[in-house]
């Protein structure tokens, strides 16, 4: 693919992301409206939104250009969330299942909705244990009297379901990055650790080679992460993904450092 190619696509992808719901409901197939806008461009059938309806068929046939199809499922109204707190057991599945993370709560608290948030995908339902969440129609919609006021609800509730589904994969990733980060650095200090007094050996020298080779498979992911962000066109990740190349490269050096002195002791 030519440079001009991969921005005539990453163009195409965000024009077709900025027409679809953004309830990140997976309903497409896909994991989020994104990944759909992705799909799409590489050939998937753009009838498959229920929450976007037949308005949302039209429009995308219209920047893909093709024909206009049926929807695959029956269209979708705005729905909400609403959790029955008295019979909530605070489990939190509901919370890590949420792609927009608006549900609050802890492990045996319990947990409520942000409905202002809420983009009733409906993926909180199956998760939960003791079946208390019910979907009903989502009160904003239900109060906008208007096109045009329904109009504003949808254009919130894209823009919000957008931001706050970006936030919660960046956190999810930063957190999974740090904890494999976490992981390395303990690798390599148990690696480092040796009793007082002992001399370097072949056991010192071969568990810092396996540091080393730790340290350089952590790289070669925060590459390969990098690479990807900057496919996708994504600033913020491009930032984050450099910030763990950064952080992985030094982890690099002080495995091989150490593997250095090990070596020549």
């Amino acid at each position: 693919m030519t440079e001009i190619d991969a921005r005539s696509r990453a163009a195409l992808i965000e024009a077709i992301d900025a027409e679809l719901p953004q309830t990140q409901c997976g309903k497409c197939g896909q994991p989020g409206c994104r990944p759909y806008a992705e799909a799409i461009v590489d050939g998937e059938a753009i009838n498959r939104c229920p929450p976007g309806g037949d308005a949302t068929v039209t429009r995308l046939a219209a920047l893909t250009r093709r024909d206009v199809i049926a929807l695959e499922q029956p269209a979708q109204s705005p729905l909400v969330a609403w959790i029955r707190e008295a019979e909530c057991i605070g489990c939190t599945k509901c919370i890590q299942a949420c792609p927009v993370d608006a549900i609050l709560g802890a492990s045996k608290r319990m947990h409520t909705v942000i409905v202002d948030e809420c983009t009733g995908c409906e993926l909180c339902v199956a998760p939960c244990p003791v079946d208390c969440i019910d979907l009903l129609p989502h009160p904003a919609w239900e109060a906008a009297e208007t096109d045009e006021a329904r109009d504003a609800y949808l254009a919130r509730r894209a823009e919000q379901g957008r931001r706050r589904h970006r936030d919660r994969q960046q956190r999810l990733a930063r957190e999974s990055r740090e904890k494999r980060m976490e992981r390395q650095k303990r690798l390599i200090r148990q690696r480092q650790r040796s009793a007082p007094g002992s001399t370097a050996g072949p056991a010192p020298q071969r568990q810092r080679q396996m540091a080393v080779k730790a340290a350089e498979q952590a790289l070669r992911r925060a590459r390969q992460q990098l690479a990807h962000a900057e496919r996708q066109g994504d600033a913020n990740a491009i930032a984050a993904a450099q910030g763990q190349v950064d952080s992985a490269s030094r982890l690099l050096d002080d495995a091989r450092a150490a593997l250095h002195h090990v070596s020549s002791s």
